[in-house]
Parts: C-alpha cells; sequence; structure tokens
C-alpha cells in the first residue's frame, strides 16, 4: 500500500481541524460571556475578537477544503474522540463550569 500524499492527508484532517477550530471559538465566546457578566469588559472584548478570529480562519480552513477537492459541508457531529496537538501540552479548559481534567482532548 503506497503511504498517503500531502493532499489525501489533508482530505481527513482538514474536517477534524474545521470543527476543532469551530468548538474553540464556541468556547471563547462562553469565556467572554462570563468576563462580561462578572464585568471584565475589556477580557470579554478580547475573547469575542479571538472567536472573531477562528470564524476568519474556519472560512479559510474551508476555502482550502474545497481547493483540494473536498466538500467543506458542515462538519459538525459528536466531537467525543481523543486527539492530540503537538503544539501543546497543557490541558485547557472547556468553558465555565466544567472540569479540564474531564476532557478527551489531549493537549
Amino acid at each position: 500500500m503506497d503511504p498517503k500524499t500531502t493532499i489525501e492527508k489533508l482530505q481527513i484532517l482538514l474536517p477534524h481541524w474545521i470543527e476543532h477550530n469551530r468548538n474553540h471559538g464556541v468556547e471563547f465566546r462562553k469565556w467572554a460571556a462570563s468576563a462580561r457578566s462578572e464585568g471584565s469588559e475589556s477580557l470579554a472584548k478580547l475573547l469575542d475578537r479571538a472567536a472573531e478570529t477562528m470564524v476568519a480562519t474556519e472560512e479559510l480552513l474551508k476555502k482550502t477544503e474545497m481547493e483540494i477537492g473536498g466538500s467543506a459541508e458542515d462538519h459538525s457531529h459528536p466531537h467525543s474522540h481523543p486527539h492530540a496537538h503537538s503544539h501543546l501540552t497543557l490541558p485547557h479548559d472547556h468553558g465555565p463550569g466544567t472540569d479540564s481534567s474531564r476532557s478527551s482532548h489531549a493537549h
């Protein structure tokens, strides 16, 4: 069996990245709302900007997916599979009221 090409690998990775990126944007919005409710408007604005950046990133990832022949369809599906990111080694929290130690993410 031949090793996968970069395009074949990206056809697998991009849908996951799109969904994962979207999930982080949602988390940022939740944290922004929490900060805002505690009177930290400047912090909330920064988190809102971070969420907006995620939307822009998602659009670029979708364009990339289309460029390689992918569908760029809605990638929302239950996100219960574990995954790792080599660029981060610390666990991260998934929003107000959650326990990061219960996360299925291995960051």
